[in-house]
């Protein structure tokens, strides 16, 4: 098990860390935005893309190859990945007497993820308290999921505000 800790940094930006170590960074365009940037300590930039009517689909780009892409469905968002060419398909739903945890499934229905929302009243924005399984921290690119689990988080949030 792994304890990580995003945290906005402006209403824009999340850096991702461990130990007080800095990953890296989810970076939006601008407020509001399904679009946004990915940006990983060792150099590594990647894009989010939203596709499809309504921005239903949203795509991870690594140059021109799309690597994950997730989008709503009944039970949650669903998310499937393409990391060194081999599909896998994850769930992340809400959960909580509170509706405040996000929790990531694998297709076995595992608990691979927990991430506990913490709205900040004083600077209006979102930290983020993330507990992962010993079988996450096993995938591979399992600090670019969590970026892309953030960029999730944020989309359901920004879905829910507004309907």
């Amino acid at each position: 098990m792994a304890h990580y800790k995003a945290n906005s940094t402006n209403s824009q930006n999340f850096e991702l860390s461990i130990d007080g170590k800095k990953i890296g960074e989810l970076i939006y365009k601008k407020w509001y935005s399904f679009q946004a940037e990915i940006q990983m300590i060792n150099g590594r930039h990647y894009a989010l893309e939203p596709k499809g009517f309504w921005d239903s689909k949203i795509e991870l780009i690594d140059g021109s190859n799309t690597i994950l892409d997730f989008k709503m469905g009944w039970k949650g968002i669903i998310i499937r990945t393409f990391f060194n060419n081999k599909e896998e398909t994850y769930l992340l739903s809400l959960k909580g007497i509170l509706r405040t945890k996000f929790i990531l499934f694998d297709t076995d229905k595992r608990e691979l993820m927990a991430a506990e929302t913490d709205f900040k009243w004083n600077k209006l924005n979102y930290d983020y308290d993330i507990e992962t399984s010993s079988d996450f921290e096993k995938l591979v690119n399992k600090e670019l999921l969590l970026l892309t689990i953030l960029h999730c988080i944020n989309y359901y949030i920004t879905i829910v505000s507004a309907a």
